[in-house]
């Protein structure tokens, strides 16, 4: 017997709209396995259900808590019915956790920094001590675990 939210419904369009996810990032995560291929049509237009555009709010709600595609889809393979899923998902949110305690600390510095170069120049000097200081910041040799690459570390 099939399920009434398994029934193919509806194009790409409509699904990101019910979504709330982009045409372009839903075919992302078809790419990147987070959504199956699934249902299409005659003409290879693909169709979604409504487990399918659950599944992309899941993704999107994921997403918004900053959550890196990988951690994404470790909850999506937890059904949350066994006890180890419980444990795999706190897991998962732990380490989540520990990337967003991390990124804040990053922004606190950088709010540090843009306040003390915001106090270099208050405007009443005939040239900008903000543009200068840039300048001379970007002189100044790149510390050794940026030089080679972008160095930016980030979670997602």
């Amino acid at each position: 017997m099939i399920n009434s939210c398994d029934i193919p419904r509806w194009r790409i369009g409509e699904a990101a709209k019910r979504s709330g996810i982009a045409a372009a990032n839903i075919r992302y995560y078809e790419k990147e396995l987070l959504l199956s291929p699934g249902v299409r049509e005659d003409n290879q237009y693909r169709l979604y259900t409504d487990g399918d555009v659950h599944r992309l709010r899941f993704i999107r709600l994921c997403r918004a808590m900053d959550m890196s595609l990988g951690e994404v889809r470790t909850l999506l393979a937890l059904d949350g019915a066994r006890k180890d899923d419980c444990v795999a998902a706190r897991e998962t949110l732990n380490t989540h956790l520990s990337h967003v305690r991390e990124r804040l600390a990053e922004l606190q510095a950088l709010e540090r920094e843009l306040e003390r170069l915001r106090g270099q120049c208050d405007g009443s000097d005939s040239y900008c001590h903000i543009i200068v200081a840039l300048h001379a910041q970007a002189d100044e040799p790149l510390p050794t675990g940026l030089q080679g690459g972008s160095g930016v570390k980030r979670h997602v």
